[in-house]
């Protein structure tokens, strides 16, 4: 375990992260999970499903990276995008793994997977420059109007609903930009994997979605092309 000079468990950290893909066998990722996530002491949720997994986890610096090496040794997670932050050592009261019918529940479209269908990425790099070119895009926010008040991008549109659930009835509202370049935003992503997914099965031409989400974006470009805070 990392300690400091005085014995004590050294610095925390916080690490989010999805990752859509196909798990034949939940329960033993579960198993898995747990196993792991004991033997290194790490305290936070973890959701499994066939769908793929979500997790927030904190523990010490050393036995953060001793898990994120364990997970990234399954080439199943290769490629996942890792959130960190630092952590108190206290943030979760326990450890909690869980297997559920979706990894985030969104009660959105039943047959929407991602790991079949969903835009395609763009890195927040990339999305800086389509500003700067003056490339043609629509950025489609999936939030509430509460968050879009407080922070959205540029000239972006917000879809008329309450929930997230609602948008396949709102899909109207955005009809006329079906033959146009659209990129669906949610704070952190995973949201629009299937969100982006829903635009490609309803006929939308050029469907993008952000690789991390807003915080990513605003992490490696705070203020810029972005209006408001997150």
């Amino acid at each position: 375990m990392n300690q400091d000079e005085d014995g004590k468990p050294g610095p925390f950290t916080i690490i989010l992260f999805y990752k859509y893909v196909e798990i034949n066998d939940p329960e033993k990722l579960k198993k898995d999970q747990i196993d792991l996530a004991t033997k290194l002491n790490l305290k936070g949720r973890v959701i499994v499903a066939k769908e793929g997994i979500n997790v927030t986890l904190e523990g010490t610096d050393e036995n953060i990276e001793k898990y994120l090496a364990e997970y990234f040794s399954d080439s199943r997670f290769a490629g996942t995008h890792i959130k960190k932050s630092e952590g108190t050592g206290n943030s979760f009261p326990k450890l909690s793994v869980k297997v559920r019918p979706e990894i985030v529940s969104l009660h959105l479209v039943e047959d929407i997977n991602p790991n079949q269908i969903t835009g395609k990425h763009l890195k927040p790099e990339e999305l800086k420059e389509w500003y700067e070119s003056g490339k043609e895009f629509y950025v489609i926010d999936m939030r509430n109007d509460y968050e879009f008040k407080v922070g959205r991008f540029k000239d972006s549109v917000l879809m008329p609903v309450q929930n997230f659930r609602d948008i396949p009835k709102a899909l109207s509202y955005i009809e006329n930009l079906k033959e146009k370049t659209v990129l669906p935003v949610c704070t952190g992503g995973v949201r629009c994997e299937k969100a982006s997914g829903l635009l490609v099965r309803e006929g939308f031409k050029d469907v993008y979605q952000l690789d991390g989400g807003i915080v990513t974006y605003m992490e490696k470009f705070p203020g810029e092309e972005f209006e408001g805070s997150l």
